[in-house]
């Protein structure tokens, strides 16, 4: 009798620490999303900010050498600006002399507006871009916070999926635990992965948690240790972790050349994670496209070899003449479409089963899907237009891309033809 006592006491026992460890773990068991396979997720910077909008930024990431007029700008790209609530007056002007507007992402309509958008022509969901450089200070903390808390709401609302990109770029070596500590204040905080109403977005039954910028040979300062660090906490952290990841890597990463780190341990780190997105944008124009063909074949083999998923990055063209006057406006040019849709049905042809749309408001770069302004504003500063075509063509192609991913409409190589 004794024995079996003892016996149910230490059951009890076992069964208590089992529990409380579960129960320590922050993130809700399932979500709306449990898989990106099937999904168009877009990159969404949300870092464009006007000097009222209450963030203390003043023209954030419209500004070229602290000036944003006529002749000093970094976006190449003007916004439609018909649907948004709150607009701001810039310095600049359209043909008929009348003042341009922009948006601020500072504000919650902003972020209302754009995930309306994404519910209406059917992009999935977006991957919130989180700089290291955006988490250092006590504004550019509030100001990500603030658009990602309404981003959470505006998900809810539309039925949309949200997942954390963390951005390397210009970390500093000791700042990997920037990274971490910033990632339990979102899952303690503004319960990035566990709302009642879960939109986050899972994969293989964990939540998603992307790293970019792992691997590139340009230089970093940070490297191996940290990518270690934070694989070991992401995956294997008993309270904050359990999660898969998803790395963005150079072009080359699998043949460790030309953009990428030449060190085999590259692959040691990718082999751990659950995604590989190697950076595309601006590798390649219409032209030199097919030239890539056999090289995301390959990629694509080896990650299926090595029990890993991949995601190609899709852009639609690329201009950043304002921001860097030693390129050329419209350096790589859209073609209506064309090469985009080259892009969409070249990677779903070669068997990939989920994408990532470059970028949902990059008008710095020229990378934009949302409805960009056709006839921008004049003088100094050159901006591209859509081609005369309607302003939310590539939100409308966008769409057509999941739906063709998951057969819901019949694969075809050829731009569709708007009726």
């Amino acid at each position: 009798m004794k024995i079996s006592i003892k016996v149910i006491i230490l059951s009890t026992i076992l069964f208590l620490c089992s529990a409380n460890i579960w129960a320590k773990n922050h993130h809700a068991p399932v979500s709306r999303f449990m898989s990106y396979n099937g999904l168009t997720m877009a990159g969404y910077q949300g870092w464009f900010n006007a000097p009222d909008d209450g963030a203390g930024r003043g023209w954030n990431h419209y500004t070229k050498n602290n000036e944003f007029r006529p002749g000093k700008c970094t976006i190449d790209m003007w916004p439609d600006m018909t649907e948004y609530k709150v607009k701001y007056k810039t310095p600049f002007s359209f043909a008929d002399g009348s003042p341009a507007y922009t948006f601020s992402s500072y504000d919650k309509s902003t972020t209302d507006l754009h995930f309306k958008w994404m519910k209406e022509y059917g992009i999935d969901g977006v991957f919130m871009q989180r700089f290291v450089a955006s988490i250092r200070t006590p504004v550019g903390v509030n100001h990500t916070n603030t658009v990602l808390g309404n981003a959470l709401n505006a998900a809810e609302e539309n039925n949309r999926a949200i997942c954390i990109m963390y951005d390397l770029s210009g970390m500093k070596p000791q700042e990997v635990d920037l990274v971490i500590k910033d990632w339990k204040n979102l899952v303690d905080k503004h319960k990035l992965t566990s709302r009642k109403n879960n939109h986050y977005l899972y994969h293989r039954n964990k939540p998603l948690v992307a790293i970019w910028g792992v691997g590139f040979g340009d230089g970093r300062k940070y490297s191996y240790p940290e990518f270690d660090k934070l694989l070991n906490f992401f995956k294997n952290d008993p309270e904050y972790g359990g999660c898969s990841v998803l790395l963005g890597v150079p072009t080359r990463w699998r043949e460790l050349g030309s953009d990428s780190d030449e060190n085999p341990k590259l692959h040691e780190i990718i082999k751990r994670a659950d995604i590989v997105q190697p950076w595309l944008v601006n590798r390649f124009n219409q032209n030199t496209y097919p030239e890539f063909h056999e090289l995301i074949a390959k990629d694509l083999d080896w990650c299926k070899t090595n029990g890993l998923d991949y995601v190609p990055v899709l852009f639609p063209g690329f201009s950043w003449y304002n921001m860097k006057p030693d390129s050329k406006s419209n350096v790589n040019p859209r073609n209506g479409g064309n090469f985009y849709w080259d892009q969409i049905s070249k990677s779903i042809e070669l068997g990939c089963e989920m994408l990532y749309y470059a970028m949902f408001d990059e008008i710095d770069e020229g990378t934009a899907i949302f409805k960009i302004e056709n006839n921008p504003p004049v003088g100094e500063s050159v901006f591209i237009g859509n081609e005369g075509l309607p302003s939310d063509h590539y939100l409308w192609l966008s769409g057509l891309g999941g739906k063709m991913l998951r057969k819901e409409i019949p694969f075809s190589n050829v731009l569709p033809i708007r009726k």
